[in-house]
C-alpha cells in the first residue's frame, strides 16, 4: 500500500463491515479507541496459538519466540517515536499509568512543598488527578494553564506563569475533549529554561502524525496502544535515560530485580525496573503489528483526509440551526465537539446510536474545561483515516432526526 485509498483502507478493519441497528456502522468515537485491523488481531491470534509463553524466563523454544517478538515491539516503538534506545521505552498499563508512574515516582522523589506543577485547563482528568495526589502529599500545588473562548491555549499567560518553583509542566499533545493542539514545542523549550521537566500526554496526538521524542526534547512522553490501532490495556512510558535511572522503582515484584535478598535488593536495568510481573505479552506484539501497519500507510494523505473530514463536519455543523461547535481553535486535529440547543448530550447519543452512528458523549474526563463553558458535556465525533465523507452525512442525518424527537 504506497497510496493512501480510503475505501482500501476500510477494508482492513473488520468491524467496520457491520451493521448496528439495522444500519452500517459509523464509527466516530476514535478518540476513545480506534479500531483494529485485521493485521492487529490475527498477530495477536498467532501469539496465542503457536507461541503462548512468558518472557524472558523460560529455557525453550516457546519461550525464546516469545521474548523475540514482545522485545521486537519495544524496537518498533523506539524506532517510531524516535527514542535514542528501546530501554527508555517502558510498558505499562496505558497512558493514565504512565502519569501516574511518573507523578509517584519521579514526583515524589523531587516535589517539594512550594514547588508547583502546571497543567492546561483542558488537560484529561488523568493529567490532574495523579498530580494532585503527590502534590498534596508534599506540600505543592497544582495549577491551571488558562485557555481562551475556543479553546486554544493561552501560551503568553504560560509564560507569565513559569518561574523557579515550576518543576513540572504536564500537557496533553492534543485535547481529547476539543481536538485542540497545544503548542509544546514552544512549551517545553519555555518550561526548561526555569529548570522545569515536561511531560507530554500523546494519547490524542500518536495515531495522528509521526512524534519525534528526541526532535521534543520532551522529558517523558506517554500513549496508549488502544489509541494507535493496537489492543487495550497496554501503554508506553518515554523517559530521558538520566530521568529514568534516577527514578526510584514503581512497583515491586518479580521482573524488575537483580538481587533478593532478607538484607537487601538491587534493581534490574532499564527498562525492567520499571515492569514488575508479567507483561501484557500479546498486547506489545499486537501494538508492534499496528506500527508495521501504520508504516505502510501514506500518514501524510491520511492525515490530510482527516482534516478534511474535520473542515466539512465543522462547515456542516456551522450550517445547522441549534448546534454550536465546543473548541473552534484554529489548531486542532480531527475531533468535532457539539452541542445542540434544547437537548442534552446524552439523549443525542442514543439516538443516534439507533442510527448505526457511534458518537461520545459527556464530560469527556474533562471536566474542568466542561465547567468553564459552563455546559454538562458535549457530543464529540472523532474522526479516523478510515472515515469518509459519506460518515459524515450519516452524522447529520443522524442529528437531524434526533432533533425532531427533542426540539
Amino acid at each position: 500500500m504506497t497510496e493512501f485509498d480510503v475505501e482500501q483502507v476500510r477494508q482492513d478493519f473488520p468491524i467496520l463491515q457491520q451493521q448496528v441497528n439495522g444500519h452500517p456502522l459509523v464509527y466516530l468515537d476514535n478518540a476513545a479507541t480506534t479500531q483494529k485491523p485485521e493485521s492487529v488481531i490475527q498477530a495477536i491470534v498467532d501469539y496465542y496459538r503457536n507461541d503462548n509463553s512468558n518472557v524472558h524466563r523460560g529455557a525453550h523454544t516457546l519461550s525464546d519466540r516469545a521474548t523475540e517478538k514482545f522485545e521486537g515491539a519495544r524496537t518498533k516503538v523506539a524506532e517510531f517515536i524516535n527514542a535514542p534506545s528501546s530501554a527508555q521505552v517502558l510498558w505499562t498499563r496505558g497512558t493514565t499509568e504512565s502519569i501516574n508512574m511518573v507523578a509517584a515516582t519521579w514526583g515524589r522523589q523531587n516535589l517539594q512543598a512550594g514547588d508547583r506543577v502546571l497543567v492546561s485547563a483542558l488537560e484529561h482528568h488523568s493529567n490532574i488527578v495523579p498530580w494532585q495526589m503527590i502534590a498534596g502529599a508534599v506540600g505543592a500545588t497544582v495549577e491551571p494553564i488558562p485557555v481562551d473562548a475556543s479553546g486554544t491555549l493561552d501560551l503568553s499567560a504560560f509564560r507569565q506563569m513559569l518561574d523557579a518553583r515550576v518543576k513540572m509542566v504536564s500537557v496533553q499533545h492534543v485535547s481529547n475533549a476539543l481536538g485542540t493542539i497545544h503548542p509544546i514545542d514552544d512549551m517545553i523549550a519555555m518550561a526548561h529554561a526555569v529548570g522545569a521537566k515536561v511531560m507530554i500526554d500523546g494519547a490524542q496526538a500518536i495515531s495522528h502524525w509521526p512524534v519525534d521524542v528526541q526532535a521534543l526534547d520532551c522529558d517523558f512522553y506517554a500513549f496508549s496502544a488502544h489509541k494507535l490501532f493496537g489492543p487495550t490495556g497496554l501503554g508506553v512510558l518515554y523517559g530521558k535515560r538520566e530521568l529514568l535511572e534516577a527514578m526510584p522503582p514503581y512497583q515491586g515484584g518479580g521482573e524488575m530485580i537483580e538481587t533478593v535478598s532478607f538484607t537487601g535488593t538491587t534493581y534490574n536495568q532499564l527498562p525492567y525496573k520499571f515492569e514488575a510481573g508479567t507483561p501484557d505479552i500479546a498486547g506489545a506484539i499486537g501494538l508492534g503489528a499496528a506500527i508495521d501497519y501504520l508504516s505502510q500507510l501514506d500518514r501524510r494523505g491520511a492525515a490530510a483526509h482527516e482534516q478534511a473530514l474535520l473542515k466539512y463536519a465543522e462547515d456542516k455543523a456551522r450550517q445547522t440551526e441549534g448546534v454550536k461547535l465546543i473548541g473552534t481553535s484554529p489548531y486542532k486535529t480531527s475531533v468535532m465537539s457539539f452541542v445542540l440547543e434544547g437537548a442534552h448530550p446524552a439523549d443525542l447519543g442514543m439516538i443516534m446510536d439507533q442510527q448505526g452512528v457511534a458518537v461520545r458523549t459527556g464530560n469527556h474526563c474533562a471536566q474542568p474545561i466542561m465547567d468553564q463553558f459552563g455546559i454538562p458535556g458535549t457530543v464529540r465525533a472523532s474522526f479516523s483515516f478510515y472515515n469518509t465523507f459519506d460518515d459524515v452525512d450519516r452524522l447529520f442525518a443522524a442529528l437531524e432526526k434526533a432533533k425532531q424527537f427533542l426540539q
